[in-house]
């Protein structure tokens, strides 16, 4: 039988959510991302203080590719021990929450409010004030590095 579009692309994680925390830190996540995260799931700290939410199959993906990286390197070992020692590997409940640990919300100076963004392969979790600061410092550029990121678009 012939792969399709839908076998050769993962469920492709899209859109802007403002959930809130609950008083036990617990993040509900919307039903349309509760499928690609079903069977496991990785949160560990994400760049510009944000985490990320990644579906166990592509978190090992990042995985191989970190240890493949050359020990030598000092910035490979680096990147290594802060990505790695903020992962924590987590279930959805049965109403589609998962815990944020403390370690996390510190990190990513996460109170209740927060904006929860599809990113392709990932969800990336931000606290609300900073993702507005970051995405109205970089909303102007974004048109014009499309070039740069996307040649042929």
């Amino acid at each position: 039988m012939a792969e399709t579009v839908d076998d050769l692309i993962p469920d492709l994680l899209l859109g802007t959510y403002t959930p809130r925390l609950d008083d036990k830190a617990r993040l509900v996540l919307p039903t349309k991302f509760r499928g690609a995260l079903e069977r496991g799931l990785v949160m560990t700290r994400g760049q510009e203080r944000c985490l990320y939410i990644l579906p166990m199959n592509e978190f090992k993906n990042i995985y191989t590719q970190i240890k493949n990286a050359p020990l030598g390197d000092k910035l490979s070992r680096d990147y290594l021990r802060i990505f790695l020692s903020g992962a924590v590997d987590e279930a959805l409940d049965k109403q589609g929450r998962v815990t944020i640990p403390q370690i996390l919300r510190t990190y990513a100076n996460l109170d209740r409010d927060v904006v929860l963004i599809g990113a392709g392969t990932r969800l990336e979790v931000w606290d609300t004030r900073a993702w507005d600061e970051y995405l109205q410092s970089n909303i102007d550029a974004y048109s014009q590095t499309s070039q740069e990121v996307l040649p042929r678009l």
